[in-house]
């Protein structure tokens, strides 16, 4: 074997055992001990764990690290807001969105819908244990009209509208989007679990009041007019739209449906023109 041979080798070896060792998670203050425990935690659970000097409180390991890539690492909500923004987080599950964007505007007003039993009372603890102000925590789905919806309350961050496919739902109240775009909203995110077009359709073009809006479209192949119609709202009312892929689903030429799941799950940017 040469020389060169052995080097490469060895210089892979090195290479892999980095990756391995890589602490993709320090930006939000974990060694790479702790993200290995946080990894191999039952996927339930109730516990507390360190972020930024503060306790935060969650429910599931991969729901966490989860939100944690998507928040704290990619920065998905990334963008400037001024002085005492006042932003609507529509689908706040635990407060992770609410942390992040208090870090980024600590002087905003963010209204937080969470209809979810489990994930409302972590809410609520996270917005006290980091000394969260000018946070409402409203317990209730986000709808087309003030009413009690049948929700499948999982505690996670598939909590969502019962569609009777599948599981025990329960009731929750449910408050409508239109009535809260009643004045400018500097950010406008909703992550509803499948019930964005019909809210969106009911917006209609108070959407307008909305500066920036993100919305985590869950759907399935049944369903693309409905996305083709949402993308045609968002331009129709003043907006350009960047999509990037939610979730890795599969690989759609091979796939023939996911019947109780969604086929598509798609992150929509959409700011000012």
């Amino acid at each position: 074997m040469s020389n060169n041979t052995i080097s490469n080798i060895a210089g892979g070896l090195v290479r892999k055992l980095r990756g391995l060792t890589r602490n993709k998670y320090r930006a939000v203050g974990f060694s790479w001990p702790k993200e290995i425990m946080v990894k191999h935690l039952p996927e339930q659970g109730i516990r507390t764990i360190s972020l930024f000097g503060k306790q935060l409180t969650f429910n599931g390991s991969g729901n966490l690290l989860h939100s944690l890539q998507e928040l704290f690492l990619e920065d998905i909500y990334q963008q400037p807001l001024k002085e005492n923004a006042y932003i609507l987080d529509c689908g706040a599950n635990i407060g992770l969105s609410v942390i992040y964007l208090k870090r980024l505007c600590p002087t905003a007003t963010i209204v937080a819908f969470e209809p979810d039993e489990t994930n409302y009372s972590l809410l609520q603890k996270n917005i006290g244990s980091f000394g969260l102000t000018n946070v409402e925590a409203v317990k209730a789905a986000i709808w087309t009209e003030e009413t009690t919806l049948h929700f499948m309350s999982e505690g996670s961050l598939g909590s969502r509208i019962a569609d009777g496919s599948v599981g025990q739902p329960v009731q929750v109240r449910a408050v409508r989007l239109k009535d809260y775009l009643d004045r400018p909203v500097d950010f406008l995110k909703i992550d509803i679990e499948g019930a964005e077009y019909a809210v969106l359709k009911d917006v209609g073009d108070r959407i307008k009041l909305a500066e920036k809006v993100f919305i985590e479209y869950h759907g399935s192949y049944a369903q693309n007019k409905e996305l083709n119609d949402i993308l045609q709202w968002v331009v129709e009312h003043g907006f350009r739209y960047y999509i990037k892929e939610a979730g890795n689903m599969h690989a759609p030429f091979t796939h023939a449906g996911n019947p109780g799941g969604f086929d598509v799950q798609l992150n929509i940017f959409c700011t000012r023109l």
